[in-house]
């Protein structure tokens, strides 16, 4: 790497002060960085990045009130204008497969655990600015798990009840949108249940998400 390029520029959103105020000494002594800002919410990170114009935004998934780190992801990665977006690095503790496939489907260059060593860290905020992946090992492994997986096989009937889930809709409205009982729901419910592995409404469609069963 030249030494004349340019440092990245990084904003550090985290919603525990003490944890930021730990990330802004480590990123301090790392080569090639420079930190512009930190945000202790998505609100004030979306903010501090139309101000400020880091290069890569150094996020947490969970923040406290507000909207959480896959909507900020969101929000910053969908900017207009050429150069406008800011590239999102996930820094977390989360590892489940729904969270990991929330922040990609967001629009995050990469996914790092909070357990990850600093020059790990350091080589991932580079590739991050730079638009190549980074992924904490233990991440890589569960995407490729998941990419290898054998898909359940839905009905037809069932994959219209989840999309139906997907919209918030309950079991009355999903009813009367496809003209069926809500007896029938329930029990179609029940073998979409069986089939993803899960026991709520919620984690159906996280895991229908993570699986690329939706339209």
């Amino acid at each position: 790497m030249s030494t004349d390029r340019a440092p990245v520029r990084i904003l550090v959103c985290d919603d525990h002060a003490v944890v930021r105020a730990g990330l802004l000494a480590l990123l301090d002594s790392a080569p090639g960085i420079d930190v512009v800002g930190e945000a202790g919410t998505g609100e004030e990170a979306l903010a501090l990045a139309a101000q400020l114009t880091p290069d890569v935004v150094l996020m947490d998934l969970q923040l406290g009130e507000g909207i959480d780190g896959v909507e900020t992801t969101r929000r910053l990665t969908s900017s207009p204008g050429p150069g406008a977006s800011p590239h999102v690095l996930v820094l977390t503790t989360y590892d489940t497969d729904a969270d990991i496939t929330r922040a990609i489907e967001a629009g995050a260059t990469g996914y790092l655990l909070k357990a990850e060593r600093a020059d790990e860290l350091f080589a991932a905020i580079h590739a991050a600015a730079e638009g190549r992946t980074a992924l904490s090992a233990p991440v890589a492994g569960r995407v490729m798990a998941n990419l290898r997986r054998p898909r359940p096989t839905l009905t037809d009937r069932e994959r219209d009840i989840l999309a139906q889930l997907a919209r918030g809709i309950g079991n009355r409205d999903i009813a009367r949108a496809l003209y069926i009982s809500e007896a029938t729901v329930k029990t179609h419910l029940r073998r979409i249940y069986d089939k993803l592995g899960v026991e709520t409404r919620a984690g159906a469609v996280a895991v229908a998400k993570e699986r690329r069963l939706l339209p």
